[in-house]
């Protein structure tokens, strides 16, 4: 008996009549966590985060890396000891118990896919306006059907697709430290401005940006979402979390700090695709060639998001809170279609509805009150006993630094909207 089939044993649920196909490797899943994490992210609001923290954007995002790389390693443990499908909502069950609230759980984790599914199609139109100017409607439509029909299509298709698109994003990012070198020269005599003092404004600034900068981390989550078509997914899915969280921290912290250092703060801000723009500031060069690949970034975690939601929506519908054929997986395709074509439908809606920025607030903020409730179920699988043999395991201390560093960037967010 495999290590999930004796996992699926434990929880009582028998194995699916037509399977997820097993097919994903170390290699290909770290960079399908890494191609939702950039794409959901840099591409699109570092310019907005440095509207909210100016000059000390990149502290921003240092705190938001820090909050993310502790739920990380919650997750690591969590997706080890259960890698199945439906992540958070089986990590909630076996943590607390309780059916409703792991229900609920599921639910957020699948808005949190569809609102940052949204937020990214949305951020796709200012980089595609840089070719051809069509109407918002046009291009946001168009791209998520496209998405829909290659996430329904398989999954190996799909991660490869994303892959590559990860491959040239990634590519993208390091072009842009390179062609923004020279404004680190300039880092000594400008270190002042990027260390905040001790002022409560400027304070403010950074852990509101770092609300909004943590968005640009969120994706890791997405990959225990696929665990089920992980090969040796107890081995391999912390691994590639660990890779694809790290990596992305410091492609995050480079590009960050170019951005203030080699663009005026009011352009930054303004900028619906700050990416090109720093391209055509640093070279003089058209800005086409930054925003092809931010297409590329954008299209790709818009896909991955897609495919999370719908595995979402598949594992909670095996574990019997939703209706089965929600959850039914095509022969052919061995996705599954239905869920898909209805996480794409939420997807359209949200990305028609509502504006850029408050699409990822409300990712972020559903998704930090999972992280924060993860962390207290993976403490209490902890004190009930050791898990099986060869599953990762973190410090007991971690899941709760977890849940505090959660819970305190919410606060802080909720303490923004009332005052």
């Amino acid at each position: 008996m495999t290590g999930l089939e004796q996992t699926q044993a434990a929880i009582g649920r028998p194995p699916a009549k037509v399977e997820l196909r097993r097919s994903l490797s170390l290699p290909l899943i770290t960079f399908y966590g890494l191609g939702t994490i950039l794409g959901a992210g840099i591409y699109v609001l570092v310019g907005k985060v440095a509207g909210m923290a100016g000059m000390y954007a990149p502290i921003s995002f240092a705190l938001a890396a820090v909050i993310a790389g502790l739920s990380a390693f919650t997750y690591m443990e969590l997706c080890s000891r259960h890698p199945l499908a439906g992540g958070a909502a089986v990590y909630t069950q076996q943590g607390f118990g309780l059916r409703w609230l792991s229900i609920l759980v599921g639910f957020m984790i699948v808005l949190s896919g569809l609102v940052s599914a949204a937020t990214i199609s949305k951020g796709f139109v200012g980089y595609f306006r840089v070719f051809v100017e069509l109407p918002d409607v046009l291009i946001i439509v168009a791209v998520v059907v496209a998405l829909a029909l290659l996430a329904a299509w398989g999954i190996a298709q799909s991660v490869t697709a994303a892959a590559v698109a990860t491959v040239i994003e990634v590519g993208g990012l390091i072009l842009i430290i390179a062609v923004a070198s020279a404004s680190f020269g300039a880092l000594p005599e400008r270190l002042p401005e990027l260390i905040p003092s001790f002022d409560l404004v400027a304070w403010e600034g950074i852990f509101l940006g770092g609300f909004l900068a943590f968005y640009a981390f969120i994706g890791f989550e997405d990959m225990a979402n696929v665990a089920e078509e992980v090969q040796d997914p107890i081995r391999n899915m912390p691994r590639a979390i660990l890779l694809a969280i790290a990596l992305s921290t410091l492609l995050y912290l480079a590009v960050s700090l170019a951005a203030v250092l080699a663009v005026p703060m009011d352009e930054l801000t303004a900028s619906g695709a700050p990416l090109a723009l720093m391209f055509e500031q640093a070279t003089g060069a058209s800005p086409k060639i930054m925003a092809l690949i931010s297409l590329f970034a954008v299209i790709n975690g818009a896909l991955i998001q897609i495919i999370m939601a719908a595995r979402m929506l598949y594992g909670m519908s095996r574990e019997g809170w939703l209706p089965k054929r929600i959850g039914k997986v095509n022969a052919r395709t061995q996705t599954p279609v239905l869920a898909t074509i209805l996480v794409s439908i939420g997807v359209l809606v949200l990305a028609l509805a509502l504006p850029l920025v408050t699409l990822a607030k409300i990712t972020s903020f559903s998704v930090l009150a999972v992280f924060a409730l993860l962390g207290v179920a993976l403490a209490r699988m902890k004190r009930a006993g050791a898990p099986a043999r060869g599953v990762y395991t973190v410090p007991a201390w971690v899941p709760y630094a977890s849940t505090a560093a959660a819970i305190t960037l919410i606060g802080l967010q909720v303490y923004d909207l009332i005052r």
